[in-house]
């Protein structure tokens, strides 16, 4: 395994990234966890997991994780060939419906980023870039739109390969483009 089987998917709402998230991970071998981050909470939201769901081959073992990420990335890799996390965005809006607390979630976002690195196998993770649009004109708003960019950062770190997603077209960004041309 090298450093580019840890993987970031990024992305706006509906880019793609999840989809590319999924077709990645399916050449990576034949155990595959797939981490459903989503507690719906609503009908609309359920219909999004159970389609969701459809489009994954029965291959796949599916986890529901609303907050343990690192825990369970930890207990999970070694058995597994590929590990994908969809998404973090939904993983930091449960966590803020637990605590307001910028250092607790500092905290779970620095012990992912970590078991991103030390993971054995390959582990995908998706999330929302959220940060490109206006200054949100609430708190809480604004908390998350921070708190998801620190997790962006952290987990890009953490990971050898950054692809950001735009109209449904894979741009990688880390490792950055080198051109080998004269």
């Amino acid at each position: 395994m090298t450093d580019t089987d840890k993987i970031l998917v990024l992305g706006g709402c509906r880019s793609g990234k999840s989809s590319h998230a999924l077709q990645l991970a399916e050449g990576m071998g034949n155990h595959r966890v797939f981490v459903a981050t989503c507690v719906p909470r609503d009908d609309e939201m359920q219909a999004r997991v159970d389609r969701h769901r459809r489009e994954r081959s029965d291959t796949w073992t599916t986890l529901e994780v609303s907050v343990n990420l690192a825990e369970t990335i930890g207990a999970r890799s070694p058995a597994a060939d590929v590990i994908l996390v969809d998404c973090l965005t939904l993983w930091l809006s449960n966590l803020l419906m637990q605590t307001q607390d910028t250092r607790q979630i500092r905290q779970h976002i620095n012990d992912l980023a970590q078991a991103v690195k030390t993971a054995p196998h390959a582990v995908i993770l998706v999330s929302n870039e959220v940060g490109a649009g206006i200054v949100p004109e609430n708190r809480l708003a604004r908390l998350y739109r921070d708190l998801a960019g620190w997790t962006n950062q952290a987990v890009a770190a953490a990971c050898g390969r950054v692809v950001w997603t735009v109209a449904g077209i894979p741009v990688t960004i880390k490792p950055p483009f080198q051109n080998t041309a004269p």
